[in-house]
């Protein structure tokens, strides 16, 4: 009838109403994340180099915790390896990648500043940007590795609960974090970083500046190349 007007409630309503929503609104929740995920990067750091590399290796790790969700809960593999029932494994729940998305880029910035703070302090005592890599991931693989053994334990606590919805977020949680801690932050930015070289820290003056400095010998910081001592034969 023309100009009626209707109103429908219940279930599936609400969900229909729901992912509508979400839908329209998640563009905007993740690109405001994203930018200021940027922005507080660069202004920490002073480069816009490594705001960039820490976006793109956050997007590549929340990016592998969808897929492996995907694998194990839609294609339904978690049913054969971890025996859950038809519930968990038909479907993933409307709220999961939305909150996915959220924790898991917090979470990775946690990772990408403590390691990249490390790095930058050795590079502002003068070592050379592969040499800052090298020194900095020492330094934190320890603690990088101890907080990611903790948290994927109690992320896999998760997937005992009998809901469907939160043993997909234990699981994605829990795999994203051995990803990110073990490959991602350990691995792949390092290798980033030292392909890069000074680019790294672009466009701030002071790392550099700091770096050079070392090297000339006019700088209080370590020199950035320093020579082996001689081994004596007996």
């Amino acid at each position: 009838m023309p100009g009626a007007q209707y109103g429908v409630d219940g279930p599936v309503a609400v969900d229909v109403d729901y992912l509508a929503h979400q839908d329209d609104k998640l563009p905007v929740v993740v690109g405001f994340l994203l930018l200021l995920t940027f922005l507080m990067t660069v202004v920490v750091f002073g480069s816009v180099v490594i705001g960039l590399v820490g976006v793109l290796l956050n997007l590549l790790s929340v990016a592998a915790a969808f897929g492996l969700l995907v694998v194990f809960f839609q294609w339904g593999l978690a049913s054969t390896l971890f025996g859950f029932d038809e519930s968990a494994t038909s479907a993933i729940g409307s709220r999961v990648p939305l909150f996915l998305f959220v924790i898991l880029f917090g979470l990775s910035m946690d990772y990408q500043v403590f390691v990249v703070s490390r790095i930058k302090e050795a590079a502002m005592n003068g070592m050379s940007t592969r040499q800052a890599v090298l020194d900095g991931i020492e330094k934190s693989a320890k603690v990088v590795t101890s907080a990611a053994v903790v948290m994927v334990t109690v992320f896999a606590s998760f997937m005992f609960v009998h809901l469907a919805e939160m043993k997909q977020i234990g699981f994605s949680l829990a795999v994203a974090v051995v990803l990110d801690a073990f490959v991602i932050r350990v691995m792949i930015l390092p290798s980033v970083l030292i392909l890069l070289g000074d680019l790294s820290w672009w466009p701030s003056k002071k790392t550099r500046r700091a770096q050079t400095a070392a090297v000339s010998g006019t700088g209080g910081g370590r020199p950035a190349n320093t020579t082996a001592p001689a081994v004596r034969l007996r």
